[in-house]
This record gives structure tokens, sequence and C-alpha cells, in this order.
């Protein structure tokens, strides 16, 4: 499994995104597509944002997690 470098780009609403992409090969089953989709979600905050199943059945899988801006209050 390929997992591409998180990238940051704001959403439509001017809430900053951080995106991950992840590479399936042919061969994965989707029970293992989905734990491993739990686990980013479990332990990084990760959400579902897009999904792609290309004919050759390699899946493309992009998740995001909202980027929280902290002001100082001093």
């Amino acid at each position: 499994m390929e997992q591409i470098p998180s990238a940051r780009r704001p959403g439509r609403s001017g809430v900053e995104y951080e995106h991950r992409t992840i590479t399936m090969p042919r061969g994965t089953s989707r029970s293992e597509a989905r734990r491993l989709l739990v686990e980013a979600a479990e332990t990084g905050h990760w959400e579902l944002a897009r999904v792609r199943l290309y004919l050759g059945g390699r899946r493309e899988v992009q998740l995001r997690r909202k980027i929280v801006r902290v002001e100082r209050t001093l």
C-alpha cells in the first residue's frame, strides 16, 4: 500500500484541511482496506473524503482532517 504525503488545502467554507492519499493494490480485500481506514480514523483523526475504484481493481482513498489554528489570547 502506497501512502502519498499529506498536503494542506483550503476547503469550501474557509476551513483548512490536511489531505492524505492511500493507494491500495488490486489484491487488497475489503476487510483489510476497512481495517486500515478504521485504524487511520481512530489514531490520526482522519475522515474519509473520497474513494476511487479503478478498472484494474486498484483503490485510491483520500482522507482529510481539519487543521485547528490556535490563537494567542494574551
